[in-house]
């Protein structure tokens, strides 16, 4: 018998034991089938179930790279993602050819001017620079990777002139000067892991003139790699500054005020995303994460929905004042606003008392969250355009505007959405998921499981292998970078030296008739 006729016979030999490891697996999974109560039609449609339940496995997936159109999905739409990815990954975001925006849609336009701004003519500090590394495209083939060089760049920070910095509680023993509009809205460790955080303090750090918000999750070692200006969030469950037994402990307050790096203290009211107290999951609760917070590891964490010592604005205040007091730095609240009456109950508070807050975080009901509940998530608590005006006016009205800075955060993630709200109020933006989308984030909707696929909500020390700390923290400086040159643009685009100078009239709206109104009529219909 020659080798040809063996080769023959052990192919067809080898064949047919797969055949029938095939079928024994086939008869093995009808009979599972057919027998398990859960599902009806695995019962009575074993293996056309099974193709069944794969097929509704990959639909996410599958909307998103075939079937979903650019400019479709949600949280962010494909173009969305993209211009996310390119300031951060190229240090650019040029497009060709025309916007692919719905013009017949309504919507929000930035008034032009018909004597814009030279660039020599933007009032903006031109000593500070920064050095980041980004990606030069070569070549983008089809069907092979795309072919790229990592390069240095150096570029102007684009911060604030020193005129125009920002103070943060100007009264207070420390304040806190931003150069920049744009920081990190609140992402605890532990809802992100260490390498995440690490990447986002970093690149913060090379950006300078920004802040990182730590959530209300405590202060790791992780977030202070990078040397970054660091706002320290206070949640109802007080992590971070308790005592074992749960109680606030003014010791660690004092511990935690004494870091350089720490510069304000945020006070956690509420999130849009869940207006109820933070949770994490027992998986996700590592033994280092349990020694920040001063719980116990792997068990679930759940935040009661308020402070359980405050149930009034007068109580509030006085908390406020008292953490200011022994902390010697600004200190501000985060609140979602669910109606007029809600921030006029607050202004007229703050005015009676005499006490305020030295910065308030609106949080709009699109922000985001690593875990929530839809009925939260979808209905309580109102978008950020149209709480923040409902908060800025309230202010305005009671005259103590003037006495607090106005942080806004809720998909502002381009810099036409940052000058918007900067328009209707605020003075700073807070941007989170954005972030998460510089060090990797794909938007697989895992945040909640800890088995983020690339390493970014996740405590996982495999998974997290994925992210490479060192190339993902120039990607958060670019992405900063880029924003801040972008408001720039705009500020130029509509006659303004600065992107401090926005304000309700270069604002208009257009609605699908193509009817415009200006952003002063909008406040009108809705304080």
């Amino acid at each position: 018998m020659n080798v040809a006729n063996v080769l023959t016979i052990i192919g067809f030999a080898l064949l047919m034991i797969i055949l029938l490891a095939i079928a024994v697996i086939a008869f093995y999974l009808i009979r599972v089938d057919r027998t398990q109560k859960q599902h009806p039609i695995l019962r009575n449609y074993p293996l056309v179930g099974r193709m069944r339940y794969f097929l509704e496995r990959i639909g996410p997936e599958m909307r998103s790279y075939l079937f979903n159109s650019d400019n479709g999905g949600e949280p962010f739409s494909r173009v969305e993602y993209e211009d996310i990815v390119k300031k951060a990954k190229y240090k650019r975001d040029v497009l060709g050819f025309g916007s692919r925006r719905d013009f017949e849609e309504e919507g929000f336009y930035i008034r032009n001017s018909m004597f814009p701004r030279l660039t020599e003519e933007l009032k903006m500090d031109r000593m500070t620079e920064v050095l980041t590394n980004r990606y030069l495209l070569i070549k983008e083939p089809l069907f092979t990777q795309k072919v790229e060089e990592w390069e240095s760049d150096q570029s102007l920070a684009y911060l604030l002139d020193e005129q125009d910095s920002i103070v943060i509680g100007p009264n207070t023993k420390n304040p806190f000067k931003v150069k920049g509009q744009i920081g990190m809205s609140a992402m605890s460790y532990g809802s992100l892991g260490d390498r995440a955080i690490s990447a986002l303090s970093e690149g913060l750090g090379i950006a300078k003139g920004t802040w990182l918000n730590t959530g209300e999750g405590g202060i790791s070692d992780y977030h202070l790699k990078g040397g970054v200006d660091i706002i320290m969030q206070i949640g109802p469950g007080l992590f971070g500054v308790r005592d074992r037994e749960g109680n606030f402990s003014w010791e660690a307050l004092k511990e935690k005020s004494d870091i350089p790096e720490v510069k304000a203290f945020e006070i956690k009211m509420g999130q849009g995303a869940k207006t109820r107290g933070g949770h994490i999951d027992a998986e996700k609760v590592t033994e280092e994460i349990a020694r920040i917070r001063m719980v116990e590891p792997y068990q679930s964490i759940d935040s009661p929905n308020r402070f359980e010592d405050y149930s009034d604005f007068p109580s509030l205040l006085n908390f406020i004042d008292e953490v200011r007091e022994h902390a010697g730095k600004p200190v501000g609240i985060k609140v979602v606003i669910g109606s007029r009456f809600d921030a006029d109950d607050l202004a007229k508070n703050i005015k009676e008392t005499g006490i305020s807050p030295d910065f308030i975080t609106v949080d709009g009901g699109e922000g985001g969250t690593g875990a929530s509940y839809q009925e939260l998530s979808d209905s309580v608590g109102l978008p950020i355009k149209s709480a923040l005006p409902l908060m800025n006016e309230a202010l305005v009205q009671y005259g103590v505007r003037d006495q607090v800075k106005i942080i806004a955060s809720g998909k502002l993630f381009s810099p036409d959405r940052v000058a918007i709200a900067l328009a209707m109020g605020a003075d700073l933006v807070n941007i989170a998921r954005a972030f998460m989308i510089t060090v990797g984030c794909i938007q697989a909707l895992q945040c909640e499981s800890n088995a983020c696929p690339v390493g970014v909500a996740t405590t996982d020390p495999e998974l997290q292998k994925a992210l490479v700390v060192d190339e993902k923290k120039h990607r958060t400086a670019n992405y900063v970078i880029s924003m801040r040159k972008g408001l720039y643009r705009l500020a130029a685009a509509t006659g303004l030296e600065s992107p401090t100078g926005f304000r309700r009239e270069h604002i208009m709206y257009k609605d699908d008739q193509g009817h415009v109104i200006t952003l002063d009529e909008i406040y009108r219909s809705i304080t």
